[in-house]
């Protein structure tokens, strides 16, 4: 028997899709950056990062004693601040695309060998003495009797060569010149000035916790013409503010000398009849010497623009700060140069009462 057979094609094997690669590609990128940014992002860069900080009113910050005439201010004083931090790698390479940001090398902000707690403290130190110096400032101008004291006057160093060399020791402390008592430095020199080149004059005070006097022959001062010299140094022995009013302001912890010039204005503001601020805002920084001098600060492009984030008309800045201001300022806000407290008082007298403004009672 024939046998038949049947001829079967069998069926070509359908092949099994490949999956594709880049998604594993993918995954295995974004798990190396995710370690990377583990690794790198609490190593950080030798840089801080400064931005625009908080911005306050400063008549907030004010106590003024019961029994002191003030004046209601019809504007707004603020102080500007800028933030510090340290950055990583990536907040650096954030930094380079923000404008409002500045980098700073670390040691610029601190130096090797100083701690951060050393910097804090030491920016709190020059806030507490900006305080004390604007308070100083207006009450002045505001016609109060202000002064200082001091338990004589310290030497820091003699003049070689000079009378004093060796006859006075560094540390001496000076409280008397030809019998008249001396409180401050100055009062030692006012005493000298008022001999000729060729007296003897006798200084005492305290060595070493035990009195001494010695008498010195005094030699042409050889600057000024027909002027006496003991050739000494002197310093006032914890100098003090005498102030006739307990004026407290509230720093809010905020570190740094620039604000003497805004607590200034806004005291002034207070204290005085004349409207100053008249319904405007204005902010300004600045340092504030006893000679009413605005010394320059740090980080002025970046106060400019938290001035103009709260919608400040004006920024008064030092005059060596003023171009890097007008470069933030961007046309949006008026940049005001002032060199001196005469400066701020001479542009706030310019201005008009903002329509807004109502006169306090």
């Amino acid at each position: 028997m024939d046998t038949m057979h049947h001829h079967v094609d069998e069926a070509a094997p359908t092949p099994v899709p490949r999956m594709p690669r880049w998604p594993f590609v993918v995954a295995a990128v974004a798990l190396l950056l995710g370690v990377a940014v583990v690794i790198l992002w609490p190593l950080k860069v030798p840089y801080f990062a400064m931005a625009p900080g908080p911005t306050e009113e400063v008549v907030d910050l004010l106590s003024v004693p019961d029994g002191v005439e003030t004046h209601d201010p019809s504007g707004e004083f603020f102080l500007l601040t800028v933030g510090l931090r340290e950055v990583n790698v990536f907040e650096y390479i954030e930094a380079q695309f923000d404008p409002k940001v500045s980098l700073i090398d670390r040691h610029v902000i601190r130096p090797e060998g100083v701690t951060q707690e050393e910097v804090t403290r030491t920016n709190l130190e020059a806030m507490d003495r900006s305080i004390d110096s604007a308070i100083f400032v207006a009450l002045d101008r505001a016609g109060y009797d202000v002064g200082f004291t001091g338990e004589g006057a310290v030497v820091i160093e003699t003049v070689e060569g000079a009378p004093a060399d060796g006859v006075l020791l560094p540390d001496d402390v000076v409280d008397t010149v030809e019998g008249e008592t001396v409180v401050l430095s100055d009062d030692a020199a006012r005493v000298i000035r008022e001999f000729e080149p060729g007296d003897t004059i006798t200084l005492g005070g305290v060595r070493d916790g035990e009195r001494f006097s010695v008498e010195i022959t005094l030699v042409p001062h050889p600057d000024i013409e027909g002027a006496p010299m003991v050739g000494v140094l002197f310093d006032t022995k914890n100098l003090e503010m005498v102030l006739p009013v307990d004026i407290q302001i509230d720093s809010r912890n905020i570190g740094g000398p620039s604000a003497g010039i805004t607590y200034t204005l806004a005291l002034l503001d207070l204290l005085l009849e004349e409207d100053l601020s008249k319904g405007h805002r204005i902010a300004s920084t600045g340092t504030i010497a006893l000679d009413e001098t605005v010394g320059p600060i740090g980080g002025v492009r970046q106060k400019v623009f938290a001035a103009k984030a709260i919608g400040a008309e004006y920024v008064l800045v030092p005059e060596a700060n003023f171009d890097d201001a007008l470069g933030a300022a961007d046309g949006e806000i008026e940049i005001v140069s002032v060199a001196t407290l005469d400066d701020a008082l001479a542009f706030l007298r310019t201005l008009e009462p903002a329509p807004e403004a109502v006169a306090a009672p």
